[in-house]
């Protein structure tokens, strides 16, 4: 969800009259019509994101382990490579593009954002609220006893478990990727004013959109580049968490993102695709983000060792061979289904709730156990609790934490409920 507004283009630049090749001399690029339609689809993604998380976690709390070593509750290595796919990357991807949307506008086609305050401070509220309830209520129920894992409980607040090595997966272990997320809304309020300020004196809009296209690369080839270093380099092995899970190694998802919406506000309504291009290329899409899976057999071998970045670029081609369409067809019309797009809305409190769900819930003895014929029975369960907690906590914790946003206005300044009686 963007939460910065479209900016109004402005008839000059640096006080020289504006070049033709921007929107105040040239005819503007009409508006999508299904703009509500394209936002419903990625409401779908989401859903679909969140339900990949809850299978993927439930099949690794369903390994067995012996003296053989670890066994993978889904004994056919074709349908195992399918429910071992971690989509971590769909979340950055999608963060980071509808986040740098309206920075890119600015950049490229002329205008202004809002103060970076306010998009953190929005960003915030979507945030912290829940975010801060469930880390203090999973903890307390853990460390019954003061002072108990203390360091464990202040890292997850601070969002910097994600540098531990130790408590990285502790409390919820997912949340290690809010760490990555707050961390891109710092790095978004300085490159983004950057990026608008580096293109203000390029006259033509090809530059700005290279300039901003390069600058995303970079921001993508630094992390492979270090985790190839660190990998085949330093010979830094894969449990060195916070090696391989930090912001150094994982923002290449953001940048591919940042990537995909320079890409659609350079384009604007041009080139969309037709079916004879858009199917193939989600086709080839899922195709690779299933052979990453698949290959990956080795947690040091090449796909697994570069499966982030690479399905983060997957992802992309994903993305914009659906949202950038002529016309929309059944991929589209699966996507905006009802119920996916429901579990779209509530994918955060499902993303931060399903796994003390699914241990609590195994710890009681209520899931099957272990072993392959107890996995699938498993999933259900989980996803029929975890998807109605979730709908639960949207309601009761998300949507009332929204509601903040009002009371700051455009420019971040207080709200001013009752003017009237503020000039008697």
């Amino acid at each position: 969800m963007s939460t910065v507004s479209t900016a109004v283009a402005p008839t000059a630049v640096n006080g020289r009259p504006r070049p033709k090749d921007t929107p105040a001399t040239s005819p503007p690029a009409k508006a999508a019509p299904s703009a509500n339609r394209r936002n419903a689809e990625l409401q779908g993604f989401r859903g679909m994101a969140a339900l990949l998380t809850v299978v993927f976690h439930v099949w690794q709390q369903y390994f067995t382990y012996d003296r053989d070593g670890a066994h993978s509750p889904v004994p056919n290595r074709y349908a195992n490579a399918l429910v071992s796919l971690e989509v971590i990357d769909l979340f950055f991807v999608l963060s980071a593009y509808l986040l740098t949307l309206s920075y890119a506008r600015a950049a490229i086609d002329g205008g202004s954002t809002r103060p970076g305050r306010v998009f953190l401070f929005r960003r915030a509220i979507r945030i912290v609220p829940l975010y801060f309830l469930a880390i203090s209520f999973i903890w307390a129920t853990r460390n019954p006893t003061l002072p108990g894992e203390w360091s464990d409980l202040l890292r997850h607040l601070t969002f910097t478990q994600v540098f531990d090595r130790e408590q990285i997966f502790y409390t919820i272990g997912p949340t290690w990727s809010l760490s990555l997320e707050i961390m891109f809304y710092l790095a978004m309020v300085v490159l983004g004013p950057l990026a608008v300020r580096a293109c203000r004196p390029l006259r033509r809009r090809a530059s700005r959109v290279a300039v901003c296209a390069a600058g995303c690369a970079v921001l993508y080839i630094g992390p492979f580049v270090w985790i190839a270093v660190a990998r085949y380099g330093l010979e830094i092995p894969h449990t060195e968490w916070p090696v391989y899970f930090g912001p150094q190694a994982r923002f290449g998802g953001f940048a591919v993102g940042m990537g995909l919406a320079v890409l659609m506000v350079a384009l604007g309504d041009r080139g969309r695709l037709d079916g004879k291009v858009a199917v193939p290329l989600r086709v080839a899409a899922l195709a690779g983000l299933y052979l990453l899976s698949l290959c990956g057999t080795e947690a040091e071998d090449f796909p697994t060792t570069f499966f982030h970045p690479l399905s983060a670029l997957l992802w992309m081609v994903l993305l914009y061979s659906t949202i950038h369409v002529r016309r929309r067809g059944r991929w589209h019309s699966w996507l905006t289904a009802r119920w996916l797009t429901g579990v779209g809305l509530a994918s955060y409190s499902l993303f931060v709730w399903h796994e003390p769900i699914m241990l609590a819930l195994y710890n009681a003895g209520l899931l099957p156990p272990d072993g392959q014929q107890g996995f699938p029975l498993a999933v259900v369960i989980v996803l029929v609790v975890a998807v109605a907690a979730a709908t639960v906590s949207y309601w009761a914790i998300e949507y009332p934490a929204s509601l903040l946003g009002k009371l700051k206005d455009g420019q971040g300044r207080s709200r001013e409920f009752y003017p009237e009686a503020a000039r008697q």
